[in-house]
């Protein structure tokens, strides 16, 4: 499956570069300077702390606590290796594995990376869907299909939900997936901070995509870029892609064609995005480097008593 998922994207990256060229590639590397790098960093930096909140709101409530602290540089290390290993999750497996051998709970922690991706997700498409709704775009034709298909994906999940009884594994993966939801999730003290953690990374997000599009010369207001720019994020956290690529140019392509700005400015506008992400994800260089080495019982230890500390 995983090969599939990555077969997948490297077609629909090879399609567009095929259907706009190459010199859109080399044109969205080419807009960025250092001030447009720099400000990709700071906004990276902000960006990295909202998750790594939300992080530590959902382990909180699932008894894995991570530290703030602890959080962030997790966050940096696992954007870093989504950045560069195919289908953009890895790096999230990673930061899960690695705090749950530090905690001794390695299956919740993972379920806490989980959930506190999956709120961002769901907070995300909401905002999507009021943008589309709310500001005139080309890309308003889709959103009937698109609040079909969620219609759809809440339905067929309720029933999976009300039918999730005995002792079937499926069952208890659903009934441990609802109780996640309802302890970690949807309690006071954590829905409020969850979701403002959301917003502001999504903030992040666009703003960054806002002046990758401003480099490569895109000069449409706001009102019009935003809508364009939340469903190409969309298409972005689909696991279909190589360290990041694929959905996202594709996408790009076919939303910046749309509205008349070119499927080239598109493509160009998401190769510049990406290079700023990445380029905003190096810190976490340092903190893969540090990582590589000691997994000892003993290393294990001082990691669990700094956690908990």
């Amino acid at each position: 499956m995983r090969a599939w998922r990555r077969l997948a994207g490297a077609v629909i990256l090879g399609v567009v570069v095929w259907q706009v060229g190459s010199d859109s590639v080399v044109d969205g590397i080419r807009s960025l300077d250092l001030r447009v790098l720099l400000l990709g960093l700071v906004i990276g930096a902000v960006t990295t702390v909202a998750c790594a909140w939300r992080w530590h709101l959902v382990s909180r409530e699932l008894g894995v606590d991570v530290a703030l602290t602890a959080a962030v540089a997790g966050c940096y290390r696992g954007q870093l290796l989504n950045s560069v290993l195919p289908g953009g999750v890895l790096g999230d497996v990673h930061r899960g594995v690695v705090h749950g051998r530090s905690t001794g709970e390695t299956g919740r922690a993972l379920r806490a990376v989980g959930w506190e991706r999956a709120a961002g997700q769901v907070v995300q498409v909401v905002v999507v869907l009021l943008v589309v709704a709310v500001l005139p775009s080309p890309v308003r034709p889709v959103l009937p299909w698109a609040l079909a298909g969620i219609g759809v994906l809440v339905a067929v999940t309720a029933l999976v939900v009300r039918s999730a009884r005995g002792e079937a594994w499926w069952s208890r993966v659903v009934r441990t997936a609802r109780d996640d939801v309802r302890l970690a999730l949807l309690v006071r003290r954590s829905w409020p901070g969850v979701l403002v953690a959301s917003l502001v990374a999504l903030a992040g997000y666009a703003a960054t995509y806002v002046v990758a599009a401003r480099a490569v010369g895109v000069e449409a207001p706001v009102s019009t870029l935003l809508p364009l720019v939340l469903v190409v994020l969309v298409a972005a956290g689909l696991p279909l892609n190589l360290a990041g690529w694929g959905p996202r140019e594709g996408m790009a392509a076919w939303a910046f064609a749309v509205a008349g700005l070119g499927a080239a400015t598109g493509v160009a506008t998401a190769v510049a995005y990406g290079t700023m992400v990445l380029v905003a994800n190096l810190p976490g260089v340092v903190l893969v480097l540090a990582t590589r080495g000691p997994s000892t019982p003993a290393a294990a230890t001082t990691t669990r008593g700094r956690t908990r500390a």
